[in-house]
Formats: C-alpha cells, sequence, structure tokens
C-alpha cells in the first residue's frame, strides 16, 4: 500500500468512481423491456451460458436445498437471520403511525406502510453472497413487505447455488428466479411474461447491475447506486497489525477496484502493516485479487493530530469505517459521514457481513453523506394525510392563499376563496 502524509493527499483521493451506463447496459435494458421473456432468455443464454426453459425456480427445489449445505451452515445462516430480524424489528418500532392536532380543527398524521413488492438482487458469479439473501429478505419480510422475490444469476447447468437456495428457505423468499445481470434488473423493473415488475430493487451486483438500477430509477425504486466496496480503518500505536492487515484484506479480496485505506498517526505501525500484508498474501487463496486492490487503490495515511484523521474520514464517507485506537470515543462522536462504524479491534467489519445483525448492504462512493444502509426503511413508505373541520380551515386557509397569491398560482388561491365564501355564505 501506498504510504503518504496528509498533505501529500491529492484531491483525486475524495472523487467518486464513475458509474456511467455503458452502451451495452442501455441495450440489454431496452431489449427487455420490449421483448420480456425472449431477450431475458436470450441474454441468460450469452452471459450465463444456460439455456433456460423457465426462469422460476420450483419451491421444492428450494425446500431440498436445506440436504445441500452442511447442518453447521444452514444453524449459522439462520442465527444470523434472526440477529437481522431483531434488529429490523428494533428499527421498525422507530417508525410509530401518529396523529397530532396543529391547531384546534387541523389534525395531521402520518402511517408507516410497506411497499408492496420488491425484487432482491444475489450476486453468483465467483463468490455467490448468500449472506445477500438474508440482508435484503429479512428487512423486507420485517417490513411486511406481501411479495419478495430474489434473483440471481445461474449456473451453465441451469441452477443457483445450493447456499443461495438454502438461505432463501430460511428467510421464506416468495419467488427465486435464475437470472442475473443488467437483464434481470430490467426484467424486475419492466416485468416480462414470466416475471412480475417490482415496486423497489435492493441487493448488491456488479457494473454492469449498478448501471442497469441507475438506468430503471425512477421507473421502480432502488436502494443505491454503488461503486467499490471500501474501508477506512484508523488506528494509532496500541493496534495490532496483524488485525489491521487482515481487516484490509478481507475488503481488498472482494473487487480489484475496492479501496481499502488506512489512517495512522503511528509510522511504525504503518511500516508493521505493510509488511504483515505481504506475509499474509501469500498463504491467501484469494492473493491476486486483494493484491491489485491493495496496490492499485490502497493508502496508509500518516496524519498527526486526530482532527486530520476526522476531516479525511468524513470527506471520504466510506461503506465502512473501523477504529483501532485507544480512546475510541475521541473519533467515534465526530465521525459523522459512514455507513457502518466498527469500533474496537474485536469489531472487525467482518462481522458485519456475516453474523452481528447488522445490515452489510451499504452506500459508497460518498453516498455515506446523505444516506445510511439498507435497513426495514427502504421497505417501508412514510405516508401523510390531513384532516380539517370548518373550525381548523378558518385558523390556517389565510395563510395557504396569501402564500399561493404570492407565488403567482392563482388557481390555489381560489380553491381557498371558494371555500371562505361558502362559509360566510
Amino acid at each position: 500500500m501506498r504510504r503518504l502524509k496528509v498533505s501529500e493527499l491529492d484531491t483525486s483521493f475524495f472523487d467518486s468512481a464513475r458509474t456511467d451506463v455503458p452502451e451495452i447496459v442501455l441495450r440489454i435494458v431496452d431489449d427487455v423491456r420490449r421483448r420480456g421473456d425472449e431477450a431475458l432468455r436470450e441474454y441468460t443464454r450469452k452471459f450465463d451460458g444456460c439455456d433456460a426453459a423457465a426462469f422460476q425456480v420450483a419451491p421444492e427445489e428450494i425446500q431440498k436445498a436445506r440436504s445441500g449445505v452442511s447442518e453447521e451452515l444452514f444453524i449459522q445462516l439462520k442465527n444470523a437471520a434472526d440477529r437481522i430480524e431483531r434488529f429490523a424489528r428494533k428499527q421498525l418500532d422507530s417508525f410509530k403511525d401518529f396523529e397530532m392536532e396543529v391547531e384546534p380543527g387541523v389534525l395531521i398524521g402520518q402511517r408507516t406502510v410497506p411497499i408492496e413488492r420488491v425484487g432482491c438482487y444475489v450476486p453468483g458469479g465467483r463468490y455467490p453472497l448468500l449472506s445477500s439473501v438474508l440482508m435484503s429478505t429479512v428487512p423486507a419480510r420485517v417490513a411486511g413487505v406481501k411479495e419478495v422475490a430474489l434473483f440471481s444469476p445461474p449456473s451453465q447447468a441451469g441452477q443457483i447455488p445450493l447456499p443461495i437456495l438454502a438461505a432463501a428457505e430460511i428467510t421464506g423468499v416468495d419467488e427465486v428466479y435464475a437470472a442475473g445481470g443488467a437483464q434481470a434488473v430490467a426484467a424486475m423493473a419492466f416485468g416480462t411474461e414470466s416475471v412480475k415488475p417490482v415496486c423497489k430493487i435492493v441487493g448488491p451486483g456488479n457494473i454492469y447491475v449498478t448501471a442497469a438500477k441507475k438506468l430503471v430509477f425512477g421507473e421502480v425504486g432502488v436502494d443505491f447506486v454503488a461503486g467499490p466496496t471500501e474501508i477506512l480503518i484508523i488506528a494509532d500505536e496500541s493496534a495490532n497489525p496483524v488485525f489491521v492487515a487482515a481487516d484490509l484484506i478481507a475488503q481488498a479480496e472482494h473487487d480489484v477496484a475496492a479501496r481499502p485505506v488506512l489512517l495512522t498517526d503511528s509510522l511504525p505501525l504503518a511500516k508493521s502493516v505493510n509488511a504483515e500484508i505481504e506475509r499474509q498474501l501469500r498463504t491467501l487463496q484469494t492473493a491476486e485479487t486483494a493484491r491489485q486492490s491493495l496496490q492499485n487503490n490502497g493508502f496508509i495515511i500518516l496524519f498527526e493530530r486526530p482532527e486530520e484523521a476526522l476531516e479525511i474520514a468524513n470527506r471520504r464517507a466510506p461503506e465502512h469505517c473501523q477504529l483501532c485506537v485507544k480512546n475510541p470515543e475521541a473519533f467515534a462522536p465526530n465521525l459523522m459521514s459512514y455507513g457502518s462504524l466498527f469500533v474496537g479491534e474485536f469489531a472487525p467489519e467482518t462481522l458485519g457481513d456475516y453474523s452481528s445483525g447488522l445490515n452489510h448492504i451499504l452506500p459508497t462512493n460518498g453516498a455515506a453523506r446523505y444516506t445510511g444502509g439498507l435497513s426495514v426503511k427502504d421497505f417501508v413508505k412514510i405516508q401523510t394525510y390531513l384532516k380539517v373541520d370548518k373550525e381548523g380551515f378558518v385558523h390556517i386557509s389565510s395563510g395557504a392563499a396569501t402564500i399561493a397569491g404570492a407565488e403567482g398560482l392563482f388557481g390555489h388561491e381560489q380553491a381557498i376563496r371558494v371555500r371562505n365564501l361558502a362559509l360566510s355564505s
């Protein structure tokens, strides 16, 4: 990893990764929109190498998946799902229906209503993210979504990996489709002969999935337009370099475009972490990907004052922010922009990915400046309403008429005036 002082940082360090829509994604999305299953079948053959007679996985295949995974994995998936559910239920408690009287005869209120149907995308390929099944579908279930459909790329044999199906069986997904890539996103957004369109699409994916989500946003809701995965670790001389190196590598192995960063005020730690990275990579099966990420996108930044580290972290707004310092309270209250925060050397980001109950579908590319990670909130609509009687109308109508007239929207003003006339007659 490159080692720099804060003064040597280029402004490009804070730039977002580009999320342009490639021409091929434009074509795929438009084609699926126009030709439905026929186009979906052609692109599945082209990109996944399989001929799909049907896209939906039969319920009995999902049920049988349990016997295709180890008992240990199945138990740990259930344990993780339980923690995610408990956290999601606590989140839901914060979205309460209410009604309040703001003036005599004027009632305003809020209803929390679940989205009707959602599509959850789960990547396949080299790293089938079975954990993403839990992260996307459990909060949807807790929110009360009526129809949860899961989409994941098939193998050349036309099958979804058994661990993904086993996770879907645990969470009670309604429908599972063996379809991936931009074509699956288009099918979710617009529907086909065999796929009912959804109201919102959530879940991680590669650059083509992300580009397709960006393209269909507005037609349907999406969670994020994500960039490469990120981690930013703030560490001092008390940090264990073995742990820090392992956590940087863990994020780097996702993708050659991953963005691992260490901020430290300790030069000895910086040197030890770099040496430890080299040692650990020698025996890691995913070393090739991790090494490219660390070499091309990895930084060790030396700061002198905590304020420098805080400024960099808040401006970078990382997906994962980790504190490995003697006094985390000197940093944590002033960290304002991150997807999730991991405090202490025994709170590695990996626990957030799998078994803690936190959701690992998090904002990247600076989006943590304005949003948090996937949660129950992504699966509900906050609907507001107004009830006004004659007394209440008298209290607040003059304000509406005055402001409408000032805006030049005289039809709005008239909607008030005609009621005033009716009340005075």
